[in-house]
């Protein structure tokens, strides 16, 4: 018997479209501050993937309202607001469209294209499955984890702080973490 990338590496994931549920999903990021880190999530955004019967010709969209960032502090998310950071006036939404998933090993990695500001740059996310259930609805959901660690100069979020030393306030490299549930769509 033959079994299919489908049956051994996605078991109950079924092809069609699946909408991502933005009540339990979470677009969160980390980015160094001086000695420690700041973590914040974007709170509106929406996408969908689109299940192909090879998993790894599958496709996923997502648009990110940029002026939902939340850092728990609101001085700090106005200024992230601002052209200092992502200029919201001008570009209120961070796209992302995958360009291929692959295997590299018993890894699965999604290419694709994330714009900022006018800027699309390619990311590579490191994919976990997580798993298929039924709600308690009756809903198919889909879970997955995609990371990520992104430069922001590559997208011209320069602004910065110089401190003694040769020292900066914000650090340029940006963890990005996706816990993405998804609804297939009937």
């Amino acid at each position: 018997m033959t079994t299919t990338l489908s049956e051994t590496t996605f078991p109950g994931l079924v092809p069609g479209t699946w909408v991502i549920d933005p009540i339990h999903s979470d677009i969160g990021f980390t980015v160094r501050h001086l000695m420690s880190k700041v973590r914040g999530q974007f709170r509106d955004f929406e996408g969908s993937l689109t299940i192909a019967d090879n998993p790894l010709d599958s496709s996923a969209y997502a648009s990110i309202d940029l002026s939902s960032v939340d850092t728990r502090n609101a001085d700090r998310d106005s200024h992230l607001r601002s052209a200092d950071f992502f200029s919201v006036e001008t570009s209120p939404k961070m796209t992302f469209q995958t360009t291929g998933i692959r295997q590299d090993g018993d890894r699965l990695i999604a290419t694709g294209a994330l714009t900022i500001k006018a800027v699309t740059k390619p990311v590579e996310l490191a994919l976990e499955f997580l798993g298929v259930e039924k709600d308690a609805y009756g809903n198919t959901r889909v879970g997955f984890e995609a990371t990520t660690q992104i430069s922001r100069k590559d997208w011209g979020i320069t602004f910065n702080i110089p401190l003694e030393g040769d020292k900066v306030m914000i650090g340029d490299k940006v963890d990005v973490v996706l816990a993405i549930q998804a609804v297939h769509q009937a």
